[in-house]
């Protein structure tokens, strides 16, 4: 477990790294996201080792809101001033990502050519 567990936080840090010197406009965590995912592709052995600890970090991830909800609390008035934009900034980009989500279902459907009613088992 400690070894997937450095292998996961070098793959961040050799993310950060790489956004911060090309000053790349994606977050240093996702580019090591990305660096790991190609390493699983590349290695069996390492998608396997990683699996239990990828699993066991997943189970806890409720534990890493904590700060942020710590952090909201602790800029109450900052978020009553700004209450009104900041509700109305997340229900715009709540629905635009729905949108963009549906277009982009929509859009793949028809280039694999799916309808969108199929006969399920129990149909004609």
């Amino acid at each position: 477990m400690i070894h997937a567990l450095a292998l996961i936080l070098a793959c961040q840090l050799a993310g950060e790294i790489l956004a911060r010197l090309v000053a790349l406009p994606v977050p240093g965590p996702v580019i090591g996201m990305a660096l790991l995912f190609v390493l699983m592709l590349a290695s069996p052995r390492i998608a396997q080792s990683t699996l239990p600890t990828g699993e066991a970090i997943l189970r806890h991830l409720s534990l890493l809101f904590v700060p942020a909800g710590v952090g909201v609390v602790g800029h109450l008035g900052l978020l009553a001033s700004h209450g009104t934009g900041l509700a109305l900034a997340l229900v715009v980009s709540t629905v635009l990502a729905l949108a963009a989500g549906a277009g982009a279902f929509m859009l793949v459907a028809q280039l694999t050519g799916s309808t969108a009613q199929q006969e399920g088992p129990h149909d004609g």
